[in-house]
């Protein structure tokens, strides 16, 4: 991969936390002097350092285990970044691009969309990799901005905690879920006035929904 984004011409940073790997990059970047190599965490860079005031793309294979934390960091660059290109487990990828109503659709599904317009470009076969995994693999590309820019939201993290709030018990209703933010006749209200059913669940709503029922109960 990294061979191939340099030879399309451009400067690439390689993230990399695997010594033998990083080692390997390495000796490509006395092929590519274009081709810088940082050894560490990407879980732990911080992006706007490395950018340096430029645009960015990334790409990568995510470790399958921590996929969640890495796209959650990654946003907090978001400002930054045009698109996002990643290898991951299919049924991640499913949950990025999972729409209201969907059983796959939940609070990383909310989170990806606020940030980014999630797209599966196509599925990988185990036997792409070597040795081959025993998940399928999908290649999923993130394109940036997502809803956020369409909503006036003044605090990403506030918001977002009250997604996570109204996704914590996934089969219970919005009204149960939320009961430690507002009473419960206050969230009907509020759903009511949203042409949202009061029994409606968080898996029902849509990013732009979700902007609009936290604008309401925070603001009363």
């Amino acid at each position: 991969m990294t061979r191939h984004l340099l030879a399309a011409g451009g400067q690439v940073t390689a993230i990399e936390l695997d010594s033998s790997l990083a080692s390997r990059l390495r000796q490509l970047a006395k092929e590519f002097p274009r081709l810088t190599v940082v050894s560490g965490d990407i879980l732990k860079t911080d992006l706007a350092a490395l950018a340096s005031g430029r645009r960015i793309r990334l790409y990568g294979n995510l470790p399958y285990y921590i996929t969640s934390p890495i796209l959650h960091h990654l946003f907090a660059f978001a400002a930054l970044i045009d698109e996002m290109h990643f290898v991951i487990q299919i049924e991640v990828a499913a949950r990025l691009a999972a729409q209201p109503g969907s059983r796959d659709y939940g609070y990383l599904s909310v989170v990806t969309q606020f940030y980014t317009r999630p797209e599966i470009v196509f599925e990988l076969p185990r036997e792409a990799f070597q040795p081959p995994p025993k998940v399928t693999s999908g290649l999923v590309t993130l394109r940036l901005p997502g809803e956020r820019a369409k909503l006036a939201i003044e605090d990403d993290s506030r918001f977002l905690n009250f997604v996570k709030l109204s996704f914590s018990q996934k089969r219970k209703t919005l009204v149960n879920n939320l009961r430690s933010l507002a009473k419960p006749e206050r969230i009907r209200a509020a759903l009511a006035s949203l042409s949202l059913r009061a029994d409606a669940r968080a898996e029902q709503l849509t990013v732009a929904q979700f902007a609009a029922l936290h604008a309401l109960l925070e603001g009363g």
